[in-house]
């Protein structure tokens, strides 16, 4: 999330603006009561954000474990990719287990009931996160994009990508710090701030007026429009280099990879499951690395799209807020309060979108996902998922054979 989509400081309210309010003592009992019956009380679409902010609590928390459990469990899961995609949901699973109960607190009571640490503390776990999740986004781009478009220029490891996620933490952890030192909580009512933190706000506080304008900017253009810039150019080539024409399967690629007379290839054809001769083996086997890259690739352009699509309304209400100076006069309170808060509820939804991402577009994490699923659902007991992971393969094998047959007789009629 955006430091200053931290809630509690009021949409449409300039903090620190506003004259303090004082109140006779005898009324305020009476004022404290009103408030929460007519102004703190969730109304009912607040009931509707309440179940829709329990939604994602618990698909995010669950989800983004099952990710971690899942590439814990199985060494085959240990890829560089993958590690990369575990530490996305670490950042996933701190912001959902510490800050998105305080969001969804302060939307609902507008006030900051946590007190002066926590309001330098969650803010800057927040923006660590968006840190966190946008750079270990680029590094999943940038492998991809080496390992694919330039395989001879770099060898990535698993070694040094456990490197690479140290140094995305710290460095999300170092340049953050500024976000914590600007944050300070304060009463909008100082008559009652010993008797309540209701209406106590937590937000940034400047020297001057125009540091805030130079930070926002620069956090805008560092953690959304400029990551998103480079990674959308990596995946295009990416996206050039695995869909163009020549790849293997494609005719051009049987007569260039694979010329082979074409009585060998009838002799395998007579026996489906004759083991094919080593150079049918190796174009095979390109061929398999070629659609696993391919499906790899999909669902990464598809976790960047939606992350993209996630943060973009807080980030461009961010700047509007904190640069050009809109929305502290908004004659429409209502409508600048339902936008802010819909775009904090937008944030974490992204870290309970990955899991679900995760399940339909990679068979290896779907399996994890259902094997864990296994120990929990009577219907899925350990026999029902051997039977089901034995049909499985069985189908598979079938599939590979009959593709593994589609592609002799492809290779036959080029050649012939």
């Amino acid at each position: 999330m955006e430091p200053s989509a931290t809630p509690g400081a009021q949409p449409g309210v300039p903090t620190g603006s506003r004259e303090p309010f004082h109140l006779p003592p005898d009324y305020e009992d009476e004022f404290l009561h009103y408030l929460w019956r007519d102004y703190l009380y969730p109304k009912q679409y607040e009931w509707v954000l309440i179940a829709a902010y329990v939604a994602v609590f618990l698909i995010a928390l669950v989800g983004n474990t099952l990710v971690c459990l899942a590439v814990w469990r199985n060494h085959h899961m240990r890829t560089v990719t993958n590690y990369f995609i575990v530490n996305l949901s670490l950042a996933d699973v701190l912001v959902t287990a510490i800050c998105l109960p305080a969001s969804l607190l302060v939307d609902i009571t507008e006030s900051w009931l946590f007190g002066h640490a926590l309001c330098k503390v969650i803010p800057y776990l927040q923006a660590v996160s968006v840190s966190v999740a946008v750079l270990t986004l680029s590094f999943i781009a940038l492998d991809r994009w080496y390992a694919i478009c330039h395989p001879l220029l770099f060898k990535s490891t698993a070694r040094r990508a456990r490197g690479s996620i140290l140094g995305i933490w710290a460095v999300s952890l170092a340049v953050m710090v500024p976000q914590a030192a600007v944050m300070e909580c304060s009463s909008m009512l100082p008559e009652l701030a010993n008797r309540t933190r209701l209406f106590s706000v937590c937000d940034e506080h400047w020297a001057d007026e125009i540091y805030p304008k130079i930070y926002h900017s620069c956090f805008f253009i560092v953690t959304y429009l400029a990551p998103l810039g480079l990674m959308a150019m990596a995946y295009f080539q990416i996206f050039r280099k695995l869909w163009g024409r020549q790849i293997p399967g494609t005719t051009s690629a049987l007569v260039r990879n694979w010329k082979r007379p074409s009585e060998q290839l009838e002799a395998q054809r007579q026996g489906l499951c004759t083991e094919p001769q080593p150079r049918a083996r190796a174009f095979l086997a390109e061929v398999k690395q070629m659609r696993a890259r391919r499906k790899t690739a999909k669902m990464l352009m598809v976790v960047l799209l939606v992350f993209a699509l996630c943060y973009l309304p807080i980030s461009v209400l961010n700047v509007l807020k904190r640069v050009f100076g809109m929305f502290r006069q908004a004659s429409d309170r209502e409508a600048v309060y339902a936008c802010f808060t819909f775009s904090h509820w937008l944030v974490y939804a992204n870290s309970a979108a990955n899991p679900i991402i995760y399940n339909f577009l990679s068979g290896k994490f779907r399996e994890q996902f259902k094997a864990a699923f296994a120990c929990c659902l009577p219907g899925l007991g350990p026999r029902s998922s051997a039977r089901h992971k034995s049909m499985s393969l069985q189908s598979r094998c079938s599939v590979s054979k009959v593709s593994e047959h589609v592609l002799l007789t492809s290779v036959t009629t080029v050649l012939s």
